[in-house]
């Protein structure tokens, strides 16, 4: 499998990962390690306990990140949930709507990490 395979597989954005790090081997070397930083796990983890700055601190660490490797759609997620935690703004939804957007980020992390490791077997 290639990198820009991977990217169709995962339903990621090759091109915008390229126009962020421009060129193929810093893409291949940091969507290697996305699985193992840990960064999404402890937005998961802040979510079983609504902790409202550890969901936004870890929903805007894993925006930022996704959005740097073309991973557009779980940047989206997180992003959403950054703007519901964000100092000085009002939530807008109820603790089972976070919880189901939570539960949305999990199911795209675990189709990447297994795209990832189907891409690492080769």
């Amino acid at each position: 499998m290639t990198l820009p395979e991977l990217y169709q597989t995962i339903g990621g954005d090759y091109d915008q990962a390229l126009r962020v790090l421009h060129i193929e081997k810093l893409i291949d070397k940091h969507i290697r390690k996305f699985p193992k930083n840990g960064v999404v796990d402890t937005l998961l983890d802040a979510g079983k306990t609504m902790d409202p700055t550890g969901l936004f601190e870890t929903a805007h660490a894993v925006k930022g990140v996704c959005a740097n490797l073309g991973l557009t759609a779980l940047s989206d997620a997180a992003a959403e949930i950054t703007e519901e935690f964000r100092p000085g703004n009002a939530r807008k939804l109820s603790d089972a709507e976070i919880g189901e957007k939570l539960h949305n980020i999990e199911d795209m992390y675990n189709r990447i990490k297994e795209g990832i490791r189907q891409y690492e077997e080769g």
